[in-house]
Order: structure tokens, then C-alpha cells, then sequence
């Protein structure tokens, strides 16, 4: 199957509409077995003077990728064991990102399992964390291009993209998960029906 990555103007807009519209759309990573991944079902968005946001206080070694330029990778480590990874958005130095909560597990499913070990395929991806370690994503590939098909990670065009989310929908906005601070705003993005999504919705 060849995939075609999203352009780049696909990540100029707000975070907030890019988190919507990166529903149904493929993560997909470059392994030296083959390509694993599938459609991304669950986002959050941070944005440009968020208080949650990785970015609120200033540029750092560890959030510059966060800073741009957008269709790059921001990947962090929580936890002192899981990573995260996020799209960067909007122009350069704008510093708002997508994270990318929850994939449905279709592409190099025994990749996956090779790299984490669990009973289903729902809990090889329902979660940040656990997308990340089943398609090996960790900070060396941090601030690379999601936009180049020849990245070892990259976003990948679904043509049938809104049929899918139609069928996995409705599409629930509700608070993000694990906040402190602006913890009420309702900027996670999920598709109801899909049973990766790693909490079930709750009102906004």
C-alpha cells in the first residue's frame, strides 16, 4: 500500500481545527519489517498561551520542536518511561501541537505486538503512551518531518478519511485528560465508536 503524507499547509491552522481534521487520517511508522499504524482516532490540542501546554514558559532543549515549523514531530518523555507524540502546528516560533492520543491498530500488527506484548490489538494503541511504544517512537526522532513520505514517521493521507469518521462518529469534544491547569477546556477529540479511544468521552 503506498501512502501519501498530509502537505504542510495541512498544519498552518490553530491546532484546535487541526486536531479535529487529523481524525481518520493515518500515523504511520517506517520500520525495518514494513510500515505500522492506522487511522488516529483521539487528539488533544495545546495552544498558543495555554497554560498545559509544553510551550507556556518559553523555548527549552527539551520543547524547541514544539516552536516549529509545522508538520514536525514534538516528542516528549512523561513519566521517565512513556512518550508522547505530537504534530507541531501553525507558522513557526507559534509553538501549538497536536497529541495524538489513540490510533486504531491496522498496519504491521506483528510489528507491534513485537514491540509490545499485550493480549488484543485495542491495547497495543489505545493510549499516548502505548502508540508509542508499539510503533518504537522515541525522542530520536523528535523534530522530524511528518510531511515526507521518506521520514521513518509521517502522517499519511486517508482519501477516505470523512466516510471513515462517519462511520466511527459522532466526534466528541471534552476536556483533555491529566491537567492541572485549564484541566475544563474542551480541546480532546475522539470518535465514539471506535474502541481504541483510550477513555470513553465525557461531556465538555
Amino acid at each position: 500500500m503506498k501512502f501519501a503524507p498530509l502537505p504542510r499547509s495541512f498544519f498552518l491552522p490553530s491546532a484546535r481545527l487541526v486536531a479535529r481534521r487529523l481524525l481518520g487520517h493515518w500515523l504511520i511508522r517506517r520500520l525495518p519489517g514494513g510500515f505500522s499504524g492506522g487511522p488516529i482516532v483521539e487528539t488533544e490540542a495545546y495552544l498558543a498561551g495555554d497554560p498545559a501546554s509544553h510551550a507556556y514558559g518559553g523555548e527549552t532543549a527539551r520543547n524547541r520542536a514544539m516552536f516549529g515549523p509545522p508538520g514536525h514531530a514534538y516528542i516528549y518523555l512523561i513519566y521517565g518511561f512513556h512518550f508522547c507524540v505530537n504534530a507541531v502546528c501553525r507558522p513557526a516560533a507559534q509553538a501549538e501541537a497536536v497529541l495524538i492520543r489513540a490510533i486504531e491498530a491496522e498496519f504491521g500488527l506483528e510489528l507491534m505486538r513485537q514491540n509490545r506484548h499485550v493480549p488484543s490489538a485495542i491495547q497495543l494503541t489505545n493510549g499516548p503512551g502505548k502508540l508509542c511504544a508499539a510503533l518504537a517512537i522515541d525522542r530520536t526522532l523528535d523534530g522530524l518531518d511528518l510531511c515526507d513520505a521518506s521520514s521513518p514517521l509521517f502522517i499519511a493521507r486517508n482519501p477516505r478519511a470523512a466516510a471513515w469518521r462517519r462511520r466511527r462518529g459522532p466526534l466528541a469534544a471534552t476536556p483533555r485528560i491529566g491537567l492541572n491547569r485549564a484541566a475544563d477546556w474542551p480541546l480532546r477529540f475522539s470518535l465514539d465508536l471506535s474502541p481504541f479511544v483510550s477513555r470513553p468521552p465525557r461531556p465538555a
